[in-house]
């Protein structure tokens, strides 16, 4: 793995350095500096070395260790350890990426470390090389500023998210049965979103109080306090409440969606069980008509069939009226399975 990248800043002023990180943090505070140090995919054992050097508390060192942590802040000694969720939108893929940031803050030192190595965290410090009145403030303003490079980046996928959304809504009532897994899947990776954006606003509450603390504890002192001079931790804590309200918005949406989905597909599927029950029916009816034709027609020729065996005792052969009772007898029989039909409703 790459070796830790370390900056000085006096007053502001970036001065990077080849030294190893006890000489780096010596010479900033030699000179009433910050020490800037970055690790980009580390190891355990590389995250263990930095930390011992840095003096920070063992416990802060193990909740380091953890990987796939949510955003949250915690306070161990005179250390604050921060972990912040930078997010990226994979529009083919519709996949929020998130990838973790761990950040360490002393009194003199700045310490971030990208856990996967997909955080550009040189940019993260280019900005501040752009904006030197923000690390003169210390590891409090890179803090700072460091929540205003991830916080801002939430707007592209915010905006990325709404995009797809919009394409589902209009695909909601088309033929498309997959669009059901579209928003499932879509809805995955806003509950990630909002597992890494809904603690940010907490955490800038607690860091506004964090330094209004440290600005008491220094009285008479001619500067700014942090309270005063980095009113910014309410400004992203108002920023991080609105992409936390939109996430949500965006989580209720999809869940209406799925709903009205989930209802139109069944009631296509029940319109086609109606067409199908009204099909079965009009054959039904269709059966009942050639059956009941089918027994009028039987009749005559079953008449007919007896009276044409030509046995050699028949009576009705000889009689005068047997001619015209063999062809009553058919009318009879027919005319009466006619009625007896329509009666029942089969003709």
């Amino acid at each position: 793995m790459a070796p830790p990248h370390c900056v000085v800043y006096r007053g502001g002023v970036p001065d990077p350095t080849d030294a190893p990180v006890a000489e780096a943090l010596a010479e900033a505070r030699r000179d009433g500096g910050m020490l800037w140090v970055a690790l980009e995919g580390p190891d355990a054992a590389e995250v263990r070395v930095l930390t011992e050097t840095l003096g920070l508390e063992p416990l802060g060192v193990a909740t380091a260790l953890r990987t796939h942590q949510r955003s949250k802040l915690d306070r161990f000694g005179e250390h604050l350890f921060v972990v912040v969720q930078a997010a990226q939108y994979d529009d083919a893929a519709e996949t929020v990426q998130c990838h973790e940031v761990d950040v360490f803050v002393g009194r003199d030192f700045f310490v971030a470390i990208s856990t996967d190595g997909q955080v550009d965290l040189d940019r993260l410090r280019g900005l501040l090389d752009e904006h030197p009145e923000v690390a003169a403030r210390g590891p409090l303003g890179v803090l700072w500023g460091a929540f205003e490079y991830v916080t801002r980046g939430y707007r592209d996928v915010l905006d990325g998210i709404e995009h797809d959304i919009d394409e589902i809504e209009e695909e909601l009532f088309g033929e498309d049965a997959g669009v059901s897994h579209r928003i499932f899947a879509l809805q995955r990776e806003v509950i990630d979103l909002q597992h890494a954006t809904a603690p940010v606003a907490d955490m800038m509450d607690r860091l506004q109080h964090i330094a209004g603390m440290k600005s008491e504890s220094k009285p008479g002192t001619s500067s700014p306090s942090p309270s005063e001079s980095m009113p910014g931790f309410r400004e992203i804590a108002d920023r991080a409440r609105y992409v936390d309200a939109r996430v949500s918005a965006f989580r209720h949406t999809l869940d209406a969606a799925l709903t009205i989905h989930a209802t139109i597909i069944d009631q296509r599927r029940n319109d086609q069980m109606s067409e199908m029950t009204r099909t079965s029916i009009l054959q039904n009816d269709q059966v009942k008509k050639i059956s009941s034709w089918a027994a009028i027609g039987f009749a005559p020729t079953l008449v007919a069939g007896i009276y044409g065996m030509n046995f050699t005792v028949m009576p009705e052969l000889d009689w005068t009226w047997g001619y015209p009772f063999a062809l009553g007898l058919m009318v009879a029989v027919s005319a009466g399975l006619y009625i007896v039909f329509k009666k029942n409703d089969w003709l």
